[in-house]
């Protein structure tokens, strides 16, 4: 049973950084991928950054390219998400998922979720 553990949230004023970390546990993760999403009070889960497990390719929405990093530590089974230059926008509960195959921006594909941590990030 694919079993997802993020930790890692916490209250941030502007501009400063976070890092989650989700540690995966229940399969071999090698041809997964792993996602973060986010969800802000009343609005919809979106896409935030995405790893492939094998090779460490990434993916960023727009909206934290060059401000967030995505990595993994294989012999952890952990991916990182390093949160910099946090804006009040970024305020949100964060979660962590795991699909098998490549990393997608559509949070429907991922079958395996971990808990929401929440980042408030204070103006």
């Amino acid at each position: 049973q694919v079993q997802l553990v993020p930790s890692g949230g916490g209250l941030v004023q502007t501009g400063g950084s976070l890092r989650l970390s989700c540690a995966a546990s229940g399969r071999t993760f090698s041809s997964y991928a792993m996602g973060w999403f986010r969800q802000a009070p009343g609005k919809e889960r979106e896409f935030v950054a995405a790893i492939r497990w094998s090779d460490g390719v990434t993916s960023y929405a727009n909206s934290v390219k060059g401000r967030f990093t995505i990595s993994r530590d294989n012999a952890k089974n952990t991916v990182y998400l390093q949160m910099n230059k946090l804006k009040p926008e970024d305020t949100a509960v964060y979660y962590c998922a795991v699909r098998e195959g490549n990393p997608t921006i559509v949070a429907g594909l991922y079958p395996y979720w971990g808990q929401g941590t929440q980042v408030t990030v204070s103006s």
